[in-house]
């Protein structure tokens, strides 16, 4: 049998994955997971008490149905007010639903338009700004913890822009969603803004796309988020369900956990366009919750499907079956992964509107690959590594002015490679790093760029060489972005990763009101910071400077990556 149910094309795994259900089912998963039980996860008294206070988004969609007119009220107010632009600023868990959410729908007839700013990048910054009538937009201003450096950047340059540009009415055009007690309370109440919005404080970031978080931004953008919500808490009575193969949400967690532990550790999501960026909600949301402890799961997404000879033995698939929008080709590609023994899991969505039961459904399965794995799936221990550097850093910047200048170790044409002390200088810098990549390594690709069609174009034929040239698997991750989501994954799951870290000049610099230092300064800080942390942590990491024209640059790499797969080591 190579079926556990409809869509599960496991192969030679089945039976493993059948008696990981199994074990699930006479342990009482399912009823100690709705129970709260923290024991499920760790024997640690302590761990368990930061997990119960972590498990709130369990009934999070039946709390935020009864809190829908209070969403609609605010709708209303805003539309009133004849805004046309909705500005949602965040990072990680606070702002990729809204992400996904607004890719999906698109613009809505007669309601504002929906941004997300989630880069330090200050072209991006500048760009946002010059789209937007100041005087017609709403800036949402969201950080859990009130402490989260880039939201409150974003705040800052958007309220100083509005107080200069409408004086006393600038804070009617702000808008917090945060934690009761965050710092970013008594902040917003200070500067007027239009509405604080408390959260629930047990709820983490990653698991908040069902709360304000994710739902405040899609109603006032006319987003039907009452059907999201009746839609997710179907989805979370059928996750109630005892008999795990019968279970949406814990069956999919225990087919993903119990095949990293037999090495098909790579999770490679097959998506169609209208629904794409949920592989990035989903990056965060499986690696920064399973890669700790030497262990995870790593989402790959972004990543075109190639024929089953590109792939090693480290690879699963889930296809988001999408109702009209699966392409021939990518049915045949799928049926020769099956063909070849490996494991490919098919979901259908009848709709966007089904992200609301998607949502949850691969929130119940991370915290059920948790539970198969061993580890916490409510912490991310490694990710303030790379925030504590980078505030050093910039406790640089605020007594000498500067960062501290950063030798490269070699160049070649226009670009410049920077690695740990004892690095080799020039592309034999590159060629060190790609000779270490053996089977089960991914290499990732940290840009930290201004994002855009050419951009995109060419770090996409990047990674497609390094795939198909090394038989590896590969990410893409623009910075700061990734340091929210896949950054707990690079310095605490497995020390698999080859890390490019891509950075490039900036052609201005952006001002932060009540800083020493610019958006630009603060994304070079964040880039040196994170680089610094991933040698710490032993893993093997490269920078190279793309110099002032990131798209030649990346042409250059491009060139070097391929002479180094087709000389056979050499670029």
């Amino acid at each position: 049998m190579s079926q556990l149910t409809e869509g599960w094309n496991l192969g030679s795994y089945t039976d493993s994955v059948a008696a990981r259900v199994e074990r699930l089912g006479s342990d009482g998963f399912v009823e100690r997971l709705w129970r709260k039980d923290p024991s499920l996860w760790s024997a640690d008294p302590a761990v368990q008490t930061m997990i119960s206070g972590a498990l709130g988004w369990l009934d999070v969609g039946a709390e935020m149905e009864s809190r829908l007119i209070e969403l609609d009220e605010l709708a209303e107010e805003v539309l009133a007010d004849g805004t046309t632009d909705v500005a949602h600023m965040g990072m990680g868990g606070s702002s990729l639903a809204p992400l996904v959410l607004g890719h999906a729908f698109g613009e809505r007839t007669g309601w504002p338009r929906l941004h997300v700013l989630d880069t330090t990048d200050p072209a991006t910054v500048l760009a946002l700004d010059h789209e937007l009538d100041l005087g017609r937009s709403l800036f949402i201003e969201a950080s859990k913890s009130g402490t989260t450096a880039e939201p409150l950047a974003f705040g800052a340059y958007f309220y100083d822009r509005l107080d200069r540009t409408l004086g006393a009415d600038a804070g009617r055009h702000m808008v917090t969603i945060t934690d009761p007690g965050s710092p970013l309370v008594e902040q917003s109440e200070g500067r007027g803004y239009r509405r604080v919005i408390l959260n629930f404080p047990d709820i983490g970031g990653r698991y908040s796309a069902l709360s304000y978080f994710g739902l405040l931004p899609a109603r006032l953008t006319g987003i039907d988020v009452a059907d999201l919500l009746q839609r997710a808490n179907r989805m979370a009575e059928a996750c109630r369900e005892p008999k795990v193969v019968a279970n949406p949400g814990v069956l999919l967690g225990a087919t993903l956990g119990e095949l990293a532990l037999r090495g098909r550790d790579k999770l490679t999501l097959v998506m169609p366009a209208p629904i794409s960026t949920l592989g990035v909600w989903l990056e965060q949301l499986i690696a920064e919750s399973t890669g700790k402890e030497g262990k995870g799961v790593l989402p790959i997404a972004g990543e075109p499907l190639g024929p089953a000879s590109v792939y090693s033995d480290d690879r699963v698939f889930v296809a988001m079956d999408l109702e009209g929008e699966m392409d021939s080709e990518v049915e045949a590609r799928l049926a020769s992964l099956v063909s070849a023994g490996h494991p490919v899991v098919r979901l259908p969505l009848a709709s966007p509107a089904e992200l609301g039961a998607e949502f949850f459904r691969w929130e119940i399965a991370t915290a059920t690959i948790g539970a198969v794995l061993g580890i916490n799936p409510f912490d991310q221990p490694n990710v303030q590594e790379s925030k504590d550097i980078t505030n050093r850093l910039l406790a640089v910047v605020r007594e000498t002015g500067s960062l501290p200048p950063s030798e490269a170790t070699g160049s070649a044409g226009r670009l410049s490679f920077f690695g740990p002390g004892d690095a080799a200088g020039g592309s034999e810098a590159l060629t060190a790093l790609l000779d270490t990549v053996s089977t089960g390594d991914y290499v990732a690709l940290q840009a930290y760029l201004t994002e855009g069609e050419a951009v995109d174009t060419a770090l996409a034929a990047i990674r497609l060489r390094l795939r198909d040239g090394l038989g590896v698997a590969t990410t893409v991750g623009y910075g700061p972005r990734f340091l929210h989501s896949t950054g707990q994954f690079h310095k605490g799951g497995p020390a698999s990763g080859v890390f490019l870290q891509l950075t490039a000049d900036d052609a201005r610099d952006v001002a932060i009101p009540g800083q020493p230092y610019g958006f630009g300064e603060l994304k070079r800080a964040q880039a040196l910071g994170d680089l610094e942390a991933l040698w710490q942590a032993g893993r093997r990491a490269l920078r190279i400077h793309l110099g002032p024209d990131p798209v030649a640059g990346l042409a250059e790499l491009e060139d070097l990556v391929d002479r180094y797969v087709r000389g056979g080591g050499d670029a």
